[in-house]
């Protein structure tokens, strides 16, 4: 994520319930796929896990992207 947009999450993360649950998802998930990119091998389940968590992840950036998109609109 760019400077500005975490600039923008850090604004307004304390009075929005939904930009703090995507942010906080979308951490979570990149913790979670940081660890498994931390190992040397991976087996056929945490490949599958790290697919899926990939996609989870996306999903979670496109979601905070669209709020964000609301504060740029209004600003």
């Amino acid at each position: 994520m760019e400077f500005r947009e975490e600039r923008l999450i850090q604004e307004h993360v304390a009075h929005d319930e939904e930009l703090r649950a995507a942010y906080d998802e979308h951490l979570e998930l990149k913790q979670r796929l940081d660890a498994l990119r931390r190992k040397l091998y991976l087996t056929a389940e945490e490949e599958i896990e790290q697919k899926r968590i990939q996609k989870l992840k996306l999903a979670s950036k496109d979601r905070l992207m669209q709020i964000l998109s609301r504060y740029r609109q209004s600003a």
